[in-house]
């Protein structure tokens, strides 16, 4: 794949793709411990026909984000929360976790290295940073690897979705994750496991799926790649509370800023036959950010929010001041950006 060059990028038009920047971190676990991670210009990667990770799926990730600030430096938001659900999620499927210090080192590294390929202030684009992990032993029957690959690289990305536009979406009668499963482990057989169902509410003119309790079918769980929120008619935040989503770190931000900003924000189960309390909703998450939700159709019947055309007050005010935060336009009074030195 050829690299990719500064002057084939255009800030304010970058979708959300893969980029070949020059360097990335790699690290390799073997004879019982890391072998120490460096970084290295070649984005391939080369293991056995009969790695763990291709048959049986023993793989995690993590998403983040460096942000570019008005005055030219770099924050990264809670890099530690992704390192601690990192170390979660490897647990979960019994692989050996990356030390938290390390990542934050690798996290940091692969930044500084590709610094010059950090969109602009102003733009709306973020370096996307991707660290994973995977099992490469070659195994036939099923059991734990006992080699490992980490990797992070980064790219650069403009919205997820593009600008606060209120978009529609469908409850999916599908799950996204069983009960008691791996729904709190972010690993990619839960996004395989998302696809079709994201493509047949596409089909049908949706933005994408909303999932439901595994359990019962009862209760709103989370989209494919977002946890949801609504505000009720009061300005009340609400988001799910369940133990098959993913332990979002935009959430738990975001559920301070509500707080901060008098929402009086609550995690609570939300019988999806109670939608209608709600004056607005959205999707929040690493990539997303913020994206308001238009409408909400579950069993023929569509629910709108706020209005299928622009976002609600409060919604833009948790976007406004979440991101602020992010890139530095706004005081950080809980010490969650990390500003890198660049030189």
């Amino acid at each position: 794949m050829t690299k990719t060059k500064l002057s084939d990028l255009d800030w304010n038009n970058l979708g959300f793709h893969y980029h070949d920047l020059p360097y990335r971190w790699t690290d390799t676990f073997k004879d019982g411990k890391w072998q120490g991670g460096h970084l290295t210009q070649d984005s391939t990667l080369t293991f056995n026909e009969a790695a763990e990770e291709l048959h049986y799926g023993q793989e995690v990730f993590e998403g983040l984000k460096a942000y570019r600030r008005k005055d030219g430096g770099v924050n990264l938001f809670r890099p530690d929360q992704n390192a601690k659900r990192m170390v979660n999620s490897a647990k979960r499927l019994l692989m050996e976790p990356y030390p938290e210090e390390e990542f934050l080192k690798a996290v940091k590294a692969v930044v500084k290295a590709n610094q010059e390929f950090i969109p602009p202030y102003g733009t709306g684009a973020t370096l996307y940073i991707r660290p994973f992990m995977m099992g490469v032993s070659p195994l036939t029957g099923v059991a734990p690897a006992e080699n490992y690959i980490f990797r992070v690289y980064a790219t650069p990305v403009g919205s997820y979705v593009k600008g606060l536009k209120p978009m529609p979406y469908t409850v999916s009668e599908y799950d996204r994750a069983a009960p008691f499963g791996t729904g709190q482990a972010k690993t990619a057989g839960n996004y395989a496991g998302s696809l079709l169902p994201s493509l047949l509410a596409k089909k049908e003119g949706f933005a994408d799926c909303l999932y439901l309790d595994p359990a019962q079918h009862k209760y709103i769980d989370e989209f494919g790649g977002a946890n949801f929120y609504g505000i009720t008619k009061d300005g009340q935040f609400q988001t799910p509370k369940s133990d098959s989503i993913l332990p979002s770190i935009t959430k738990y931000s975001i559920l301070k800023v509500a707080k901060d900003l008098g929402m009086n924000p609550i995690e609570t189960k939300i019988p999806v036959d109670e939608v209608d309390k709600f004056e607005e909703a959205g999707a929040m998450g690493t990539a997303a950010v913020i994206s308001p939700v238009g409408s909400l159709t579950y069993k023929g019947k569509k629910h709108i929010f706020h209005s299928e055309t622009e976002a609600g007050p409060l919604t833009q005010k948790l976007y406004n001041t979440l991101f602020g935060i992010q890139v530095g336009d706004l005081p950080d009074k809980y010490g969650w950006t990390v500003q890198l030195d660049l030189d």
